[in-house]
């Protein structure tokens, strides 16, 4: 939820219509990370002057808004920092007020933009407003700005980098932030918490070396940094959790940046793109830094440094400095009309990406290198808790039986939110599994940190490399599904399957019994590439389903057993994230528990009847609803006999290992989901009230 874009140059000279042309293209790539409002801060035409712009409603009408303001376009800047956001609101409804960037005062001293949730807010405000500081708004982020002056105030002579020490330690909660200040001119401060932030380098030279030293304050502060720290919150009792520790006699080694350097050791022209998501950084540049949690980035002067408040903890001492291999293609519509559509078309090709070099079909081997070192222990351990929301937690339901049935291990399915309102217990010997595509859904990484807490092993699943859950779990996979941009997932899901598949494979590869179904499997998941494809060619027959069948219908019932519940769980979701129909999924053995009571000729009804051991169960739930005037559509394997002589309406899909059913029949589910939104007039890729990374509780 929300997107942070900056942009900071340094010896480059740019006018201000490149500035904002920059800021609001990375905010328009944002846009499916879900918002209702955006704003952007710029300096203006004086010295200690800002220009913030800020609406309600989409990018477009941002950027409509920047016309109407007429700013001078051709005033130029050698060095420059702005900072822009999308707001998707927590704290205060949507307007111009709560909208950020937000700002300390009047005359724009300090400027923040904010991910996330300062849960200690209420705290700031109140002792701020008790020392005469003045509230606009009704947000969080605004005491961000606040406490950034109300520290400045009381020691004018502190460096940036010591300000944003002083005031992050107070902050508690969720958070990814930029801050601006016109007593820093050209300056911004970058810093993370459960939020992720991501920083684009582009230089006029090629860099020294390919990383960023990490500074740590191994010795405690300079004194002088320590008694600045001291006055700066002097009465203002806000917390005990100063990372700032007490001083010694020992001095703070201040380094340069050696990446960023000349061979005459002078700072070379750069440009710096921080972003919320790689997607918005890689038509600038595809040289990349991901900012861990606490750390505190500081750009300045063509030069980029990374800042820990307190000793070496163990963590990495260098941040790396990436290549994407991200393409810009990869995040334009190209023939499309949505990203959603785009996705559900690439799925033939993204399911061959998460087992690129992994399943070896002709020697019958998978070989999954973030789980190598790994194995053995997961295979002894006592249980495996899969930990997932949304789409994810039914990539995990999908495929418990594949691996209660080839690892022989106990299996859990939890959802993050439910697993911590009941502090569910966790033991050292268990193996916590975290599936998410952004690897940065805020319930699954509070989970994940009890679960650390407890000394559990934890295996991260996820799509976005330098995500969060990558970071901290101690191993894992990258599905390599590429970006998802629509809201709605799909590609993921079905890559999360896959790679969830490949997981279960290689913790039974030690098990003689298990040869021959693995085995079996695995040439399932050859074909996988050329069924997807098969079943796409069906996309304008389903269309046209949906416009006979579903057109002015209030709700839609949906049906599946054993390993086709999870299947009508994520149609069903999809379903009601993208047309807001309501859609329930039942899973048939329950049908005659309740839900029977629902069906007539009028109820629209979808049955996944496709061939597995537990068909004729199922079967027996489709006599039900046709005895009782039920008219379902029927999702089964083509040319089943069973249905050959039936009247219902099929869509027929080819026949595939009974594990791996589930991805083919999710197609259809995912096209009738964005078809209805069609016919509906509904924005397809932003669902209202609907995030892509929910990085809120």
């Amino acid at each position: 939820m929300c997107g942070i874009f900056g942009y900071v140059n340094y010896l480059v000279e740019k006018d201000r219509r490149h500035i904002l042309d920059t800021l609001v293209n990375g905010l328009a790539r944002l846009e499916y990370r879900g918002y209702d409002s955006a704003g952007i801060a710029v300096d203006g035409d004086k010295e200690n002057e800002v220009f913030t712009f800020k609406e309600v409603g989409k990018v477009a009408k941002l950027k409509a808004l920047i016309e109407e303001e007429k700013p001078n376009m051709d005033c130029t800047f050698v060095s420059h920092a702005g900072i822009a956001h999308t707001r998707w609101a927590t704290h205060g409804q949507p307007s111009r007020v709560n909208c950020h960037p937000h700002r300390s005062d009047p005359t724009h001293r300090f400027t923040v933009v904010h991910n996330g949730i300062i849960t200690n807010y209420k705290e700031l405000k109140t002792l701020l407003e008790s020392k005469g500081e003045v509230f606009e708004s009704e947000t969080d982020t605004e005491c961000i700005a606040k406490l950034a002056k109300y520290i400045y105030d009381n020691n004018s002579d502190i460096d940036m980098t010591t300000l944003a020490k002083s005031m992050i330690s107070e902050l508690e909660g969720a958070f990814g932030l930029l801050l601006k200040s016109v007593h820093y001119p050209h300056e911004v401060i970058a810093a993370r918490k459960g939020s992720p932030l991501v920083v684009g380098v582009k230089t006029s030279r090629k860099m020294k070396v390919d990383f960023v030293d990490v500074e740590y304050s191994d010795s405690g502060p300079l004194p002088a940094e320590q008694a600045a720290h001291n006055v700066a919150l002097k009465n203002l009792k806000i917390g005990t959790n100063n990372s700032l520790a007490p001083p010694d006699k020992s001095l703070l080694h201040r380094s340069q940046s050696r990446a960023f350097l000349s061979d005459d050791g002078m700072p070379v022209p750069s440009e710096f793109f921080l972003s919320s998501d790689p997607s918005a950084i890689i038509e600038h540049t595809k040289k990349v830094l991901y900012l861990e949690d606490d750390d505190i980035a500081h750009i300045h002067e063509g030069q980029l440094n990374i800042h820990r408040a307190g000793k070496r903890d163990g963590s990495s001492a260098v941040r790396t400095i990436q290549t994407l291999e991200l393409e810009l293609q990869e995040i334009m519509k190209g023939k499309f009309d949505h990203f959603m559509q785009k996705e559900i078309f690439e799925q033939p090709e993204s399911v061959v990406n998460t087992m690129r070099g992994r399943l070896d079909i002709a020697n019958k081997k998978v070989t999954l290198g973030g789980l190598r070192q790994y194995i053995s222990t997961i295979r002894r351990c006592r249980r495996i808790i899969f930990i997932a929301c949304g789409t994810s937690y039914h990539s995990c339901m999908a495929v418990r039986g594949a691996f209660e049935e080839l690892t022989e291990i106990p299996i859990a399915v939890e959802l993050a939110s439910d697993f911590l309102d009941r502090r569910a217990p966790v033991f050292r010997d268990d193996t916590c599994v975290f599936v998410s595509q952004s690897g940065e859904t805020a319930d699954s990484l509070m989970a994940l940190r009890y679960c650390l807490e407890r000394g559990a092993l934890t295996v991260g699943i996820v799509n976005v490399v330098g995500s969060s859950i990558s970071l901290l779990t101690h191993c894992g996979v990258h599905i390599n599904a590429g970006p998802e941009i629509g809201v709605a997932s799909t590609k993921a899901y079905t890559s999360q399957y896959v790679a969830l598949i490949m997981f279960a494979l290689s913790l039974s590869e030690d098990r003689a019994s298990k040869q021959k179904r693995r085995e079996d499997i695995m040439e399932g998941l050859g074909r996988l590439s050329d069924q997807f494809r098969h079943i796409l060619t069906q996309d304008q027959a389903i269309k046209e389903m949906c416009y006979k069948f579903f057109h002015n219908q209030k709700s839609l019932l949906l049906l599946g057993r054993g390993h086709q519940f999870a299947t009508a769980l994520e149609g069903a979701l999809k379903i009601k994230e993208i047309s807001y129909l309501h859609c329930e999924a039942v899973m048939s053995g329950e049908l005659k528990h309740g839900v029977l009571a629902l069906v007539d000729e009028n109820l629209p009804i979808i049955m996944i009847l496709t061939r597995d051991e537990i068909f004729k169960k199922s079967l027996n739930a489709y006599q039900q609803v046709v005895a009782r005037g039920g008219r379902p559509i029927v999702i089964c394997n083509e040319n089943d006999e069973a249905f050959t002589h039936e009247t219902c309406e099929k869509i027929e899909i080819p026949q595939t290992v009974d594990v791996l059913q589930g991805l083919l029949n999710v197609i259809p589910l995912q096209l009738i989901a964005y078809w209805l939104a069609i016919a509906e007039n509904l924005n397809v890729d932003f669902p209202r009230n609907l995030a892509k990374s929910v990085t809120v509780e």
